[in-house]
């Protein structure tokens, strides 16, 4: 079993790098090369922007490509709370601002042919009790008449449609989401911004952001200095770096994820005959997919820890545990890949983007990234060049969580809360 992210053990390397040393002015500077990073910059470019990405490692070396592999619809949030803390209308905005996502990395992966897997195949939420199956029915009720009118309820009588497993008691398809491989994706769209102009530097870490007037700023770093007229901050979970303001809104939770040996078409036809993405109803629960060369993907907050190695190892454990107790028939397949990576989690578990003491941000998607931070590139893209306003994500405040400074001390406490609420749901 290797303990590295499959998605980047499979992707190619990236040969976008800019070269020679770094530039001493640019119109924006972006930190962080991630989805939202590489996506600011990409739509930047396009623009004839003069743009630098400065990233402090390998570019699409963490969330990005370390994630469970789903491009969905839909936000962290159970719609229903959605729409009860923010209304109707506020929660449908960011409802359809998700599946504005999808169709944004779409036609993207067309536009530039990204060879990466990418596939609508919808997404299916497992009742893991008779007790959720009624919250679900009143999801598809309220979504069906107000956000998603293709959304299905799967009873429990026919859920053995969708999942080879005994374990569920129904189901809701939203039929929008989707999959890609996040390795070739991430790698084929830096390629796509480096191609465009953007100059990409991995291994430019900031260590310093001095405000010199209005949006301009010095941003330092062990290769040199650059002043910037613009920043824009993409970093996720911003636990290094000189980024205090963001590391105190900003959770890391670990979320660990382990891929099988390949099984072949005719186990996959037996435990996904539908092959979707999936995910179960439990706050510690899972969720899987499929890849193209037939292996399966499953992952979930198996161990309320951060990722490291030895962290990873016992949460793969646990992985395999949950992959068997769903499905038997997988009990002597071979584990190949387990890793861990940081999920950026805020107190609403909905993103933030906009603007803080002159510099610009988009961050905090809370497990719901993969689109939805592609797509808050181009947004924060055009707010920098000052081409649109439309930010679905601009909040009047974002309050600092008390007491907390950037080192998750209670995420032990967290997960005894989530594993109490699912026992007794």
């Amino acid at each position: 079993m290797k303990l590295e992210s499959f998605w980047q053990a499979t992707a190619p390397m990236f040969s976008g790098a800019a070269t020679g040393p770094l530039p001493s002015v640019a119109d924006v500077v972006v930190i962080g090369g991630g989805f939202t990073g590489v996506s600011t910059a990409l739509n930047l470019a396009r623009s004839g922007i003069n743009v630098v990405l400065l990233e402090s490692g390998e570019v699409m070396s963490q969330a990005s490509a370390r994630n469970g592999g789903h491009c969905n619809t839909g936000v962290a949030q159970n719609f229903a709370s959605l729409v009860e803390s923010q209304g109707i209308e506020q929660a449908s905005r960011f409802y359809r601002a998700y599946d504005d996502a999808v169709s944004y990395v779409e036609q993207l992966v067309h536009d530039e042919q990204i060879d990466c897997d990418f596939r609508l195949c919808g997404k299916l939420k497992l009742a893991s009790k008779a007790s959720h199956f009624p919250g679900l029915r009143s999801a598809w009720q309220l979504m069906r008449d107000t956000v998603d009118p293709e959304i299905e309820l799967i009873s429990k009588d026919e859920i053995r449609r969708e999942v080879g497993s005994d374990a569920f008691h129904g189901g809701l398809l939203q039929k929008r989401g989707g999959q890609m491989h996040m390795g070739k994706f991430g790698i084929g769209l830096a390629e796509a911004a480096a191609r465009s102009g953007a100059k990409i530097f991995p291994h430019h870490a900031v260590t310093g952001l001095t405000r010199l007037d209005g949006y301009r700023h010095r941003v330092i770093t062990a290769h040199g200095d650059i002043v910037a007229d613009k920043v824009m901050m993409a970093t996720g979970v911003s636990n290094e770096g000189p980024f205090p303001w963001f590391q105190r809104r900003i959770v890391p939770v670990g979320s660990f994820i382990v891929v099988t040996e390949p099984l072949g078409d005719a186990v996959i036809n037996q435990v996904l005959p539908q092959d979707r993405t999936y995910v179960t109803s439990l706050n510690i629960g899972n969720y899987f997919r499929t890849t193209a060369d037939r292996r399966l993907v499953f992952g979930g907050r198996a161990r309320f820890a951060v990722s490291n190695p030895t962290s990873d190892t016992r949460s793969g454990d646990v992985l395999r545990a949950a992959m068997t107790a769903l499905f038997p028939q997988l009990g002597k397949s071979r584990i190949d890949y387990c890793w861990g990576g940081m999920v950026d989690m805020t107190a609403d578990r909905l993103p933030h983007a906009g603007e803080q003491d002159g510099v610009f941000y988009s961050m905090g998607y809370s497990g719901h990234g993969t689109q939805m931070s592609v797509w808050m590139g181009r947004v924060m893209a055009d707010l920098l060049a000052e081409k649109r306003n439309e930010n679905p994500w601009q909040r009047d405040t974002w309050p600092a969580l008390p007491g907390y400074h950037g080192k998750p001390w209670f995420l032990p406490l967290a997960g005894w809360y989530y594993k109490a609420k699912d026992r007794l749901s």
